[in-house]
């Protein structure tokens, strides 16, 4: 028998945007692959957990085959789990580029890879979409972050390289780009200073990204898109 569930991959889906993408595609009725470095297990069965650190070798591959064997097919792979170091560019260090590349371009290489493959396999479509930084076009001197242009600038070129490459074979590939979400990473007591790098003057919502993605999700007609969710901030101030 043919499976017709849809099946999401997440990865970074412990906590914070991750966490709420798992639900947000649990509603739109997916079964999904969740990954993070630790994450526990699920008291849905539409949700598998699987733990690793995605920017060491093996893990994506790992993912996606834990996917193909507890539902059979992958549709769309959201690649959340990202690392932000800001930092000003020659206080980097050798750790920090390797952390960095690891989870933001390995981490999005190896399981994507894997994944386009599945879909491929089945000859049904599916969907990749990269998180990504409105950093990379609109750099701002208050948050130095050499590394995250560097690795979120590659995922923007290579979402549309993926768009054009697999246009034909019903493979949609878009990146969602942020400003700054409130989540627990940022301070409270930053909240403040962290608004007014956005012309609307207010961080982001989680809630924000999870409806980003989810139009995509359901909006066949779009491939190769970066949507900006930054209140602004990529058009200038």
């Amino acid at each position: 028998m043919i499976n017709s569930q849809r099946v999401a991959i997440i990865t970074g889906a412990s906590q914070g945007i991750g966490e709420h993408l798992v639900t947000g595609y649990r509603k739109l009725g997916y079964a999904v692959v969740a990954n993070s470095r630790s994450i526990g297990e699920s008291d849905d069965p539409m949700i598998l957990t699987v733990p690793g650190d995605i920017g060491q070798p093996g893990v994506g591959q790992r993912i996606v085959a834990a996917a193909m064997e507890r539902f059979g097919r992958v549709d769309t792979v959201v690649n959340n789990a990202g690392i932000f170091i800001p930092k000003p560019f020659t206080e980097y260090t050798d750790e920090d580029y390797n952390a960095v590349t690891g989870v933001n371009l390995r981490g999005f290489f190896e399981v994507s890879r894997a994944a386009v493959a599945a879909m491929l396999s089945r000859e049904g479509g599916g969907h990749v979409v990269n998180i990504s930084t409105s950093l990379v076009d609109h750099a701002n001197s208050a948050v130095p972050s050499a590394l995250a242009s560097l690795t979120k600038g590659g995922l923007n070129a290579v979402t549309r390289a993926l768009a054009v490459e697999y246009a034909e074979r019903g493979i949609r590939s878009n990146a969602v780009a942020l400003g700054i979400i409130r989540t627990p990473m940022h301070d409270p007591a930053s909240h403040d200073a962290l608004a007014k790098l956005h012309p609307v003057g207010r961080l982001g919502e989680i809630d924000d990204v999870v409806d980003a993605v989810l139009y995509l999700e359901n909006a066949p007609f779009v491939t190769g898109e970066i949507l900006h969710v930054d209140g602004g901030q990529s058009a200038g101030h």
